[in-house]
């Protein structure tokens, strides 16, 4: 009998393919976890296992035709309920949408389906994708946030209440959450995965990632993602036909980093220090430890001003008609973005790029920079989604980043390890991360 857990991405669309399984089998599977597990983690925003069944059929169907199949045929894909979705509601987290569907899908879930995957449900949100946390607990203990903004969408695959999933970041959605779980989060470089029907917080921030139990199987899901679409300019073309096998070769010789303190060392958990401490010893020939550039401490400061006057445009409307169904921490945030002037907004985008100019430099020597992706392991609390502060400086750069599920904290919890890139080395990139997991897991 077939473990469906303990496949991968890619093993599950070739048993589909192969007829080993068959989609309506996995769903079924998955139906079950969700069936046991949904009524304490609360990952989901809106599931129909009906729906999902039908889809699954279809899919089999499909294949029984004998016509060509796509890379993610028949294999089951959560998705945050910040993406626009045709036959389901999209709710974003807030109750001032409750019941509302978008009128198309978002152009990553047209995506999904030409490379026929199905869009099992929507995983549940922070409010806006910003603060306020849903209800969705850790799996690892319930008593714990899962991070955020991305809860329902990290907590679903760490669950294996689905294979995959797919977040966003414009802090530290995607990378906090994976880090709190113990599941894969990848965060593209910004510009490779459209935008386009999903939430609008910031323009110039938010990123589409993808969550899954491997490097693997992020890789899949990326490269099916990943497009040129001229309804959300900051895309380029960006050629991923050859992602996987890249991340499957991983790099020609043994890769060198750097491992960043950062300024936010000194607030990390006792053993989650001695965690990363650890880490760093273990692969001491491989890694050099440096503080933190100088430009960094400025970048939170113009990350906030670029995030919170974006949300003040975007939600502007929200906040006029609905003030009383946000949130505070919305609220004050909406606030302060009004108050930014135009010449702190350029001054931001000014400083984003000569930033990640001085940071470039690194690959000149590296393959990649080290740190934390979380001060430590997933806070006891369920009113809060945790700290970014390792997250942020990433997000603003726009550099690929990917949070590795490689050490446990305090209570065994799990923690991540950063790995972040150069912006459009991303099949390299990917790569690097395969060997570090590899390493680690041997």
């Amino acid at each position: 009998m077939i473990d469906i857990f303990s496949l991968k991405a890619e093993e599950l669309a070739l048993k589909i393919k192969d007829a080993q399984l068959t989609s309506v089998e996995i769903c079924e599977k998955y139906i079950e976890r969700i069936n046991k597990f949904e009524k304490d983690v609360k990952a989901w925003a809106h599931f129909d296992k009906k729906l999902l069944l039908e889809k699954a059929a279809e899919a089999d169907e499909y294949r029984r035709s004998g016509k060509p199949l796509g890379p993610l045929h028949g294999v089951p894909v959560a998705v945050k309920d910040i993406v626009g979705t045709l036959d389901m509601p999209t709710e974003c987290g807030t109750v001032i949408r409750k019941g509302k569907s978008y009128s198309q899908n978002a152009e990553i879930v047209d995506l999904l389906l030409a490379a026929g995957a199905i869009v099992m449900g929507k995983t549940a949100t922070a409010e806006l994708a910003y603060l306020g946390p849903p209800k969705t607990t850790n799996p690892h203990d319930h008593s714990r946030t899962p991070g955020g903004s991305s809860s329902g969408s990290a907590a679903a695959v760490a669950s294996f209440m689905a294979p995959l999933s797919i977040g966003s970041q414009t802090g530290g959605s995607i990378i906090r959450p994976a880090s709190y779980c113990g599941v894969v989060g990848y965060k593209p470089t910004y510009g490779l995965i459209s935008r386009n029907g999903v939430l609008k917080t910031s323009e110039k921030l938010d990123h589409i990632g993808v969550f899954g139990r491997s490097v693997e199987d992020v890789a899949l899901l990326s490269k099916v993602l990943i497009k040129k679409d001229n309804f959300d300019p900051a895309t380029v073309h960006y050629s991923a036909e050859n992602m996987l096998v890249e991340t499957k070769k991983g790099p020609l010789f043994e890769p060198k980093f750097i491992f960043y303190k950062t300024d936010y060392w000194k607030n990390i958990e006792k053993k989650s220090r001695e965690a990363f401490e650890y880490f760093i010893k273990s692969f001491k020939k491989n890694i050099e430890v440096f503080d933190n550039p100088s430009y960094f401490k400025d970048i939170h400061k113009y990350h906030q001003i670029m995030y919170e006057t974006d949300l003040a445009n975007n939600f502007g409307l929200y906040y006029k008609k609905y003030k009383k169904k946000l949130s505070k921490p919305m609220q004050d945030a909406i606030v302060k973005g009004n108050k930014h002037s135009a010449k702190e907004y350029a001054e931001a985008l000014d400083f984003m790029k000569r930033s990640y100019e001085s940071y470039e430099e690194v690959f000149e020597d590296y393959h990649g920079v080290l740190s934390p992706a979380s001060p430590g392991v997933a806070p006891k609390s369920l009113k809060t989604t945790g700290s970014a502060e390792f997250n942020k400086v990433w997000s603003y750069l726009g550099t690929p980043c990917i949070s590795l599920p490689l050490l446990q904290g305090d209570a065994n919890m799990p923690l991540g390890v950063q790995l972040t890139g150069a912006k459009y080395d991303d099949h390299r990139f990917l790569g690097i991360a395969n060997w570090l997991e590899k390493e680690c897991n041997n």
